[in-house]
């Protein structure tokens, strides 16, 4: 699947039964989410729950990725994968995913970094934490002035994330981001109407 140019990108909540997970992702689909990933650094083995979502999002026409874990993209067939800093580099997970996998990279605050990921081959670069985040507590903060110094640099897509709410999510889409990358947010009781108080966000702007 292509990488999806603008919108909701949903990050799946950590700490979740594989039930609550599930429930969360078709929810976030139902509301609008143009692509899901599946983030979790403590469950063992999630081969089982990540063939299930990489089902539910197809359902969707949707792109599933994971976060940090390139042999559990290779095993299920996902497809793509996002890379930290300490997650081994583009070329790597490029050759052994191959040329139509979606390979996302967090960029933090640092244009260089994005400027380098986008000359490597990476299908879109993350800057963030932009605001206060329950997720990434320690996460160091980015600026709002490296969304538009990016756009102004780099031609693919550009993703925010950190503390993003309905309420300031605008405010990063009209500095540069095309993606709002989102965990907490949606992670609601009502977690369909969360995601399309954010796809509508998109539908506001011109693309």
């Amino acid at each position: 699947m292509l990488m999806p140019k603008w919108g909701l990108y949903a990050i799946t909540p950590e700490g979740k039964t594989a039930v609550q997970i599930l429930e969360f992702t078709e929810a976030v689909l139902k509301g609008g989410a143009c692509i899901v990933q599946y983030r979790e650094k403590g469950r063992n083995d999630k081969t089982d729950l990540a063939k299930k979502l990489l089902e539910l999002c197809h359902a969707h026409n949707v792109p599933f990725l994971i976060n940090d874990n390139v042999e559990l993209v290779e095993t299920i067939g996902a497809d793509g994968v996002h890379l930290g800093k300490d997650d081994g580099s583009i070329l790597e997970a490029r050759q052994r995913l191959g040329d139509s996998a979606i390979i996302g990279v967090s960029c933090y605050n640092s244009i260089e970094r994005a400027i380098a990921a986008e000359k490597e081959g990476a299908n879109y670069v993350a800057f963030g934490r932009f605001f206060t985040s329950n997720s990434k507590p320690l996460a160091a903060p980015a600026e709002i002035g490296t969304l538009t110094a990016a756009k102004k640099v780099l031609t693919l897509p550009i993703v925010a994330i950190g503390g993003i709410l309905p309420e300031n999510g605008a405010m990063l889409i009209d500095a540069g981001a095309d993606l709002l990358a989102v965990i907490g947010s949606l992670a609601t009781a009502d977690s369909e109407r969360s995601a399309q108080t954010f796809s509508a966000l998109f539908s506001q702007i011109s693309h």
